[in-house]
């Protein structure tokens, strides 16, 4: 199984050492990200700098988490995703994640497709040049203005986009979408994380309920990859929690083990 650790595995970690617990656990792909205070790209660390930790622990930085607001596409989002972008290749990052706006607006039929076309319109021939994959990661949550991967799927074929952008399936979104249809050749990423507080709604489950995948897992987190398997993916699987209680962990990387070693055994 293709494992990968993205960096809100352990937020506060420095990147070395976390590229360090990537080897430690077997796992030589990793996902960066440029909201965590003091570490990595926030912090003015120079991209080639990290494209050398990587390359002394022969390790590959699938992604970097993430361009925000991305279907929003604004003079301003347009400097950040140029800026991302240029971080991505001069790294050796060989994708950037693309997220969408999530605060409730840009919900009305025919907008959200309009502004996404926008933006993934902008972004192609800036991903292209840069040589970097645009990774569409749809979010479940019902104030998102984009929580179907098939208005994904539809928006990448309208800009003819099939060779630079790929989906994001994130185990938890999945689960709170209730889409049930998965897009396995166009898949470029799988997100794994699981809720297992049984008092939590659907509704209600948000990102401080994601922690490691064990057996209370609410999400079927198992079928999702037997599924996406199945229909031929094999791409990796990126353990995202973005819970305290794992942040918190004294040991990680045992932690993490025991998900992999879990995830392993079941699938």
């Amino acid at each position: 199984m293709k494992f990968a650790l993205n960096h809100m595995t352990t937020p506060a970690m420095p990147v070395a050492d976390f590229f360090d617990l990537a080897v430690s656990l077997g796992i030589n792909a990793v996902e960066i990200r440029n909201d965590l205070a003091d570490n990595a790209i926030l912090d003015g660390t120079a991209p080639g700098e990290i494209r050398k930790l990587a390359e002394d622990r022969g390790i590959e930085i699938i992604s970097i988490n993430a361009l925000q607001r991305f279907n929003e596409w604004t003079e301003a989002r347009a400097g950040q995703a140029d800026e991302l972008i240029a971080y991505a290749r001069d790294c050796g990052a060989k994708a950037l994640v693309l997220v969408p706006k999530n605060d409730g607006t840009g919900l009305k039929d025919g907008e959200r497709q309009r502004n996404l076309q926008e933006a993934l319109s902008a972004l192609k021939p800036r991903l292209e040049a840069a040589g970097v994959t645009g990774l569409v990661e749809p979010l479940g949550f019902a104030v998102c203005s984009l929580s179907s991967k098939q208005e994904a799927a539809d928006a990448i074929d309208a800009v003819g986009g099939g060779g630079v952008f790929r989906l994001v399936h994130d185990t938890f979104h999945h689960h709170l979408a209730g889409e049930p249809a998965l897009f396995p050749a166009l898949t470029g990423l799988v997100h794994i994380s699981g809720v297992t507080d049984p008092s939590v709604s659907v509704a209600d489950m948000r990102d401080s309920h994601r922690v490691l995948v064990d057996p209370a897992d609410r999400l079927d987190n198992i079928g999702q990859i037997l599924a996406l398997r199945a229909a031929g993916y094999d791409g990796p699987l990126s353990f995202e929690p973005f819970a305290d209680s794992v942040h918190a962990l004294s040991d990680p990387g045992a932690a993490v083990k025991a998900s992999m070693d879990y995830i392993a055994a079941a699938v």
